[in-house]
């Protein structure tokens, strides 16, 4: 156990040199006004739609939504309204029903991603 407390440690004070690093080079571009006619400066971020989500979350989300993906339960989510619109635009009640069933299962996996979440 011990060696596996002297590898965080040294991983632990690894980020701490890159941290301090990072501080210093931003202090140094500050003070030579680098950041002084940046676009937008003096006025709030733009709202990038996760003030819902939990902070420790947020990083994780923006990846997914700039690589493209969904978490799995907006994935199910977005099942769920599909199916309810191909149910609606349907006049065959066979293929009503088939998407009717469909759609149960997919509402179903929804609820099971979200009280997974929940824990």
């Amino acid at each position: 156990m011990a060696s596996k407390s002297a590898f965080q440690e040294a991983r632990l004070k690894k980020v701490d040199v890159v941290a301090l690093l990072a501080e210093s080079k931003i202090r140094a571009a500050m003070a030579e006004g680098k950041f002084d006619n940046l676009p937008g400066r003096g006025r709030p971020l733009p709202d990038d739609g996760l003030a819902r989500v939990p902070p420790e979350l947020r990083m994780g989300f923006r990846l997914l939504r700039n690589a493209g993906c969904l978490p799995p339960e907006l994935e199910a989510r977005k099942e769920v309204a599909r199916l309810g619109s191909l149910m609606a635009a349907t006049g065959d009640p066979d293929e009503r029903r088939r998407l009717s069933r469909l759609r149960a299962d997919a509402e179903l996996r929804y609820q099971l991603l979200i009280e997974r979440r929940a824990r």
